[in-house]
């Protein structure tokens, strides 16, 4: 029994106990006695021991190979060779299908000059495992080291038989080639070519070391067609960059560059973009060696056409990506190829029915209807596509005007005018918009249908009354025409409108009208009328420079009235500015036209201008602090404002104590004046 069950003090973990028991094994141990032998006794004895050991090993464990191998060596090593051939024999019925056992059988017969052996071994080995290389490798190198070609040849065809991997060919086209058997050689090739790679290696490699192995030979003819065969046979679904970059290249090789472009180009039409870049990168060597200028750009257009062809699968909505595409195909390809980029490009609709969507996409349509029309010179595609594009839009939500527009131009440069007309008069129809009526009347005024203008400014004035634009370009047409009591009622039409969008603008075109037609009273009372709806500084001072510009005696009284009414209305007036400005517009005219009373007058009549403080308020009520600006006080309102009054006075006696404070500090220049 353990008395002391206390821990000890220094702890061996299981880690500690395995690394010094595999330190130890390290360590050498003493090698054994030499032991010579003197006499054939003992030879035999030695013999014994030894044998009973190798066969107490085998007993054991007889799937050890590597115990019979080391058997049969050892018995090699004595030279008792049948012995040895005993052991791999018994070995073989042990594992039959071990490699190295069937190895190291024919190479010991083949040490001690056992040929017949080794080929009888070889035999055996290549008919019990017809798959394993090495034998089919091992027997044909013997027999050629042999002398024996004939032998190797018979071997190397019961070994194509089996149909083995592409090095197995090579090996034995290599054969052939050795002894300058170059027709054998291409006959292997084709061998391998057709009844084997078809179903076997399909592998573009092996049709380029074919075709390299003619052009070799200086077979260039022969070589062609593989190259040719080898393109026929993969075709356009499985295509590989590598068989046409070796083909360009042993044209390039043969001086044939016209062949060597029509092939690049041939593959880089029909090969995948991204699977194409070394053929691509090869292609552009080639142009810069052999190639003139335009070659080099076919390149560029190339490589521009493949990052668009990304910009656009990456996000077919991105319609720039599309217009450079359509722009780069357009300088370069033919009309077929260009058709079918634009019917891409158009298939790709908005997803949202919302016209900021649509703003960009609808060029598409445009550029392809104007390249048909330009271009490919082909009115009936035009129109189609100029239908097409109108059919899409969806006019009970938005519209473009411009496509109606464009659609109606084409027509009539077609010389089919009742096709422009049905188009236009469909628009307004379906979708009025300005810019609709204002084309069409634009192209009915070019073809001098002043009727049909007339009734499309009534429908167009019917459905946007407030427009001051329309309705100032209906009189104008009208007084074109010569009918001026049209024109007058109709901008009496127009501003008896109750809204309008810029009634400036018509109430000045009104009254421009009745001045071109010299009728002045009533200008007047035009002027009398819009005062009466505002009271704007520009009116008055337009209505007095009218008034001057009459051109009869009484025209300076009449202009320095309107300034006197126009000073008297503008009183009550908030924007002093505005009462500012039409003072000096009155002060102008009195410089130029009127006597020195009135001009002491109106300098009576204008402003001081004075600085003032005001405090200013933050958007959160808190005080912001103070600015300064200008005001004007006009002597006309001093006798209303007694402030204004006091003011004055107390600048006056500011005034007086200023001098009285100076007289008193020089009393010497009082005493001089006295005695002057």
């Amino acid at each position: 029994q353990v008395k002391n069950k206390a821990p000890a003090e220094v702890q061996i973990t299981a880690e500690q106990l395995l690394r010094e028991a595999k330190e130890r094994e390290l360590e050498l141990l003493p090698p054994p006695p030499q032991q010579k032998i003197t006499d054939e006794e003992e030879l035999n004895d030695y013999k014994l021991r030894k044998r009973k050991t190798f066969e107490d090993n085998i007993r054991k464990n007889r799937t050890v190979i590597s115990n019979w191998i080391k058997y049969a060596q050892w018995e090699e090593s004595l030279k008792e060779i049948q012995r040895a051939r005993s052991i791999y024999e018994r070995a073989l019925d042990v594992d039959y299908r071990n490699v190295t056992l069937w190895l190291k059988y024919a190479e010991m017969e083949m040490k001690n000059r056992q040929v017949n052996h080794a080929r009888n071994i070889w035999d055996r080995a290549i008919t019990t495992l017809p798959r394993v290389n090495q034998f089919w490798y091992k027997y044909t190198y013997m027999e050629e080291m042999l002398g024996n070609v004939a032998g190797a040849r018979q071997v190397f065809e019961r070994w194509m038989e089996w149909q083995p991997e592409e090095q197995a060919w090579h090996s034995y086209i290599n054969f052939e080639l050795r002894y300058k058997e170059v027709d054998r050689a291409r006959t292997i090739y084709e061998r391998y070519i057709l009844s084997i790679l078809v179903i076997v290696h399909p592998d573009v490699k092996n049709w380029i070391k074919y075709a390299r192995f003619e052009e070799k030979h200086s077979y260039f003819a022969h070589a062609r067609k593989v190259y040719e065969r080898a393109v026929e046979f993969f075709g356009e679904e499985h295509m590989d960059e590598h068989l046409y970059v070796a083909f360009a290249k042993f044209e390039e090789n043969q001086k044939e560059f016209e062949r060597v472009r029509v092939i690049y180009k041939y593959a880089l039409d029909r090969i995948p973009k991204q699977e194409a870049q070394n053929l691509f990168k090869n292609y552009t060597i080639f142009e810069k060696k052999f190639g003139d200028r335009r070659g080099i750009e076919d390149i560029i257009v190339s490589k521009r056409r493949f990052q668009y062809e990304e910009e656009v699968k990456a996000n077919p909505h991105n319609y720039d990506a599309w217009f450079d595409y359509l722009r780069l195909v357009e300088s370069d390809a033919d009309a077929d190829t260009v058709r079918e980029v634009y019917e891409r490009a158009i298939a790709n609709v908005p997803p949202i029915q919302e016209k900021r969507h649509w703003k960009r996409y609808i060029y598409l349509w445009i550029n392809y209807a104007l390249y048909e029309e330009l271009e490919a010179k082909a009115s009936k595609r035009t129109r189609q596509v100029y239908q097409a594009c109108i059919e899409l839009i969806p006019h009970k939500k938005f519209t473009f005007a411009k496509i109606w527009l464009l659609y109606a131009q084409f027509e009539i440069r077609q010389k089919n005018l009742p096709l422009a007309r049905r188009a236009l008069g469909t628009s307004i129809g379906k979708c009025p918009k300005n810019k609709l009526f204002k084309g069409y009347i634009e192209l009915e005024l070019q073809l001098r249908e002043f009727d049909r203008c007339r009734k499309l400014y009534e429908k167009f004035l019917e459905f946007a009354p407030e427009n001051c634009t329309s309705w100032i370009k209906f009189a104008e047409l009208e007084t074109i025409l010569g009918d001026i009591d049209r024109a007058r009622a109709i901008y009496e039409l127009a501003i008896g409108q109750p809204r309008l969008d810029m009634p400036e603008v018509l109430w000045k075109s009104y009254i421009d009208f009745e001045i071109e037609q010299e009728e002045y009273e009533k200008t007047r009372n035009l002027y009398r009328r819009l005062l009466q709806r505002t009271q704007h500084v520009k009116v008055w001072i337009s209505f007095a420079q009218f008034e001057l510009s009459a051109g009869k005696e009484e025209s300076l009284p009449r202009c320095r009235q309107v300034y006197e009414e126009a000073n008297k209305a503008m009183r009550n007036c908030e924007e002093k500015e505005e009462r500012v400005m039409l003072l000096e517009s009155w002060r102008n005219f009195e410089q130029e036209f009127g006597t020195d009373n009135t001009k002491e007058r109106i300098d009576k009549l204008m402003p001081e201008k004075i600085k003032k403080r005001r405090k200013l308020q933050a958007e959160d009520g808190s005080d912001a602090g103070w600015e300064e600006y200008y005001d004007y006080i006009f002597p006309e309102d001093t006798a209303n404002q007694p402030n204004l009054k006091l003011l004055a006075m107390a600048k006056l006696w500011k005034k007086q104590q200023q001098e009285s404070e100076a007289a008193e500090m020089d009393p010497d220049k009082d005493i001089d004046e006295s005695q002057s």
